[in-house]
């Protein structure tokens, strides 16, 4: 049984073409996916199609959900409760940039974004109001609401209290700034959905690369109490030098499809990549590519 990996996107409004045409085709399909809705959709819209075909099909094997849902399901071990989960990807400056991902971003940027926070579905804006944010090897910098699968995925099914946040921090200050710039712009109606600026503005982003660096990282941080009730704040850590930051987004599909080839055993059917893998497993791919990660006790413990 073949297998087909999807990493062609931006997946932000697309259909189910082409993992419809792998069951079709008795196909195994796996993809990189970091679209909300298509993320969020895949099962409902698949399982069945691929339970008949006696394939499997995963969606969002990327750095979310895929690695971001191990992350947290080994940080909350023996946790009573999760109340709080903030996550912030910062890019190197100088990594390599897609087409594909500037435009996907860009498409909800100044749009109204669902979000659990307070116990309760909320709606903020995505790229507005940065914020500062810390990371254990790196400077700060300032990070904004990026809309991914986890803000629909994480609240019930870690049964997440109060608050989801996923954020994006860019390197360079006064491009995150000009990002909120272009948030307002549209929130205001002044331009249309700036998805059609990503060619210019990914030119133009070249001319900042010698105010930034190849180091880029990643935070998960969690609160929530213990099961003897006792309060607890953990955080992991991992940071990508060299450029080698858009290699951690292959890793999920290059583990599963490793595990598939060596006859590991998966139910047939359609799913989100949350609860396959453990994050021990991402530990050889991040030793490759000379990643540091960090797992710190902020409160508790």
């Amino acid at each position: 049984m073949g297998l087909v990996i999807h990493t062609a996107g931006p997946f932000q409004g697309h259909g189910y073409t082409l993992a419809q045409a792998c069951a079709a085709a008795g196909t195994n399909y796996i993809d990189l996916a970091d679209g909300r809705a298509f993320v969020s959709g895949f099962q409902a819209a698949l399982d069945s199609t691929f339970q008949a075909a006696h394939c499997v099909a995963v969606t969002g094997a990327s750095t979310v959900p895929a690695l971001s849902s191990a992350v947290v399901e080994k940080l909350s071990q023996g946790w009573k409760h999760i109340d709080s989960i903030e996550i912030c990807i910062a890019p190197a400056q100088t990594a390599t940039r897609g087409l594909a991902t500037l435009e996907g971003v860009l498409s909800y940027c100044g749009e109204s974004i669902r979000v659990w926070s307070g116990g309760q579905w909320q709606t903020q804006i995505g790229w507005a109001d940065p914020q500062i944010q810390h990371f254990v090897r790196m400077a700060p910098r300032w990070g904004a609401l990026c809309d991914i699968p986890d803000l629909e995925l994480f609240p019930a099914y870690f049964a997440v209290r109060d608050r989801v946040i996923f954020r994006a921090a860019l390197e360079v200050s006064l491009t995150q700034h000009a990002f909120a710039l272009i948030a307002a712009l549209r929130r205001r109606g002044w331009i249309g959905n700036p998805k059609g600026m990503a060619a210019s503005l990914l030119a133009v982003a070249k001319v900042f690369d010698p105010l930034g660096s190849a180091l880029g990282g990643m935070v998960i941080r969690l609160s929530g109490q213990l099961a003897t009730g006792q309060p607890v704040k953990r955080a992991w850590h991992i940071i990508a030098d060299h450029g080698h930051g858009p290699e951690i987004p292959c890793m999920a599909a290059i583990i599963l499809a490793r595990k598939l080839h060596r006859g590991e055993i998966f139910a047939a059917g359609a799913r989100a990549c949350l609860g396959m893998l453990e994050l021990a497993e991402f530990l050889p791919e991040f030793k490759k590519w000379e990643m540091e990660t960090d797992e710190i006790d902020e409160v508790g413990a």
